[in-house]
């Protein structure tokens, strides 16, 4: 079996289960759950699944809070040095 995802206008939605009823043996119709929750579920989890996989090529550094932090305040002391003249 393979699983498909359609994307139906919502006025179509009735005829389409219709017509899919002649194929209750056949085809199986589910909610995704996922999606229910959050409508970006599958792009969230892509990106993140990239995100990841740069971190573990060492594409991107994944750094600590700390880190971070120390580099925003050491920017931001920069910028007020080369702007306060």
């Amino acid at each position: 079996m393979q699983t498909l995802t359609l994307q139906v206008q919502d006025s179509f939605v009735p005829n389409l289960l219709n017509f899919l009823e002649q194929f209750k043996n056949e085809v199986v119709i589910q909610k995704d759950k996922n999606l229910e929750y959050d409508p970006y579920f599958y792009e969230r989890q892509k990106e993140l699944q990239q995100i990841r996989a740069d971190i573990k090529s060492g594409k991107s550094e994944l750094i600590s809070f700390e880190d971070f932090e120390n580099r925003v305040n050491n920017f931001e002391k920069e910028l007020e040095q080369k702007y306060t003249n």
